[in-house]
């Protein structure tokens, strides 16, 4: 018996988190060789990314009421006749409504604590936290048909080492300095605020190097937060790598991955990018890191919206080799055990093995 055949839809017009899973899972599964197609919006910051080489088909997601994106999203679906439509956010989601038999399942996939109404008609639902799976069925969803699965980390690709060192000196980050990297959109739920005023708190010297930020991103935040770090007198500590469409050589030069999100950040990708390319991690306690790390074993954990705090745990990480390397072997070991790609893409398509009966 042949795998079932799934439809990816998003309709999302720019990246953002749920967009940056989008493409890891497409390339994934293509990479399991799964028949798969993806319906993404056409002229969108996905039009002409690297997919996987799955087949891609472009709608115009206008807008849910829009009778023209309904008919093309309908149409496709009666075209390709897959066994199972998955959705990511909202308008793709409303756009595909399905008979309750008879037909393809219809799977969303939340990444997020979103206002379920435009996703209550799916069939099922796939949350990526046990915390979300949870608050679904709290808001009502059935539970029987609710679906826990993590994301999954990609292995780490290292690039070439003069690579490494040319965007060091592009950066004029001294070799003797230590690089804390941070990784997100500038939007309000990243916490970058609070990483910033942490910088104003550290000394110029830490365990005697010099300390360097890299704020790989960008975002409506990028004007404040630039004025944030001029006002505190930290500009010239820190770096404006800007969005990075692969921030490989901003991982490997990390000598600490540092998440200052707020508690409404749902799970945390870069808690598992810092664990697969074996980097010591410091981050804020939101719900998706009480529910992923462990403080003083895989990650240091400190206060929400605590720029004190956060400054302190920088500061005693760096200064206590011996912790930072315990915590790249655990995180490590969570990595390759808990959120490997190959054990989280067996659960996805076990699961649409099972819906498709």
């Amino acid at each position: 018996m042949s795998d079932p055949t799934t439809l990816q839809m998003v309709a999302s017009k720019a990246l953002g988190g749920a967009e940056r899973w989008f493409i890891r899972f497409s390339q994934a599964l293509a990479d399991c060789q799964a028949p798969a197609h993806l319906a993404i919006r056409e002229g969108s910051a996905l039009d002409g990314l690297d997919l996987g080489a799955l087949p891609v088909h472009r709608l115009p997601y206008r807008t849910t009421w829009d009778p023209w994106s309904r008919r093309a999203a309908n149409k496709l679906i009666q075209q390709l006749r897959p066994d199972i439509v998955q959705t990511y956010m909202g308008r793709a989601t409303r756009l595909a409504h399905l008979p309750p038999r008879g037909g393809p399942v219809h799977l969303s996939r939340l990444g997020g604590y979103y206002a379920l109404g435009p996703y209550r008609h799916a069939h099922g639902w796939i949350g990526n936290t046990k915390g979300l799976c949870d608050w679904m069925v709290r808001e009502g969803l059935p539970a029987e048909r609710i679906y826990h699965i993590y994301n999954f980390a990609d292995p780490a690709r290292p690039v070439a080492a003069e690579l490494v060192d040319e965007r060091r000196r592009m950066h004029a980050i001294p070799e003797d300095a230590w690089v804390l990297t941070t990784l997100g959109r500038f939007v309000p739920v990243k916490g970058q605020c609070y990483l910033i005023e942490a910088m104003s708190r550290l000394p110029e010297r830490v365990a005697d190097r010099p300390v360097r930020l890299v704020m790989v991103g960008d975002g409506p935040l990028g004007p404040s937060l630039r004025a944030q770090a001029e006002q505190l007198g930290q500009s010239r500590r820190i770096v404006w790598a800007g969005w990075q469409r692969d921030p490989a050589p901003y991982l490997q030069m990390a000598d600490l991955v540092v998440f200052p999100s707020l508690d409404a950040e749902t799970l945390g990708n870069v808690i598992l990018e810092a664990w697969a390319w074996d980097r010591p991690l410091v981050t804020a306690r939101f719900r998706g890191a009480r529910e992923l790390a462990r403080h003083g074993e895989d990650a240091f954990c400190v206060p929400c919206e605590d720029a004190a705090a956060l400054s302190a745990g920088i500061r005693q990480t760096l200064s206590d080799p011996a912790l930072m390397t315990a915590m790249v072997s655990r995180g490590r070991e969570r990595v390759e055990r808990e959120f490997g790609r190959q054990a989280i893409m067996d659960r996805y398509l076990d699961l649409y093995r099972c819906l498709a009966g």
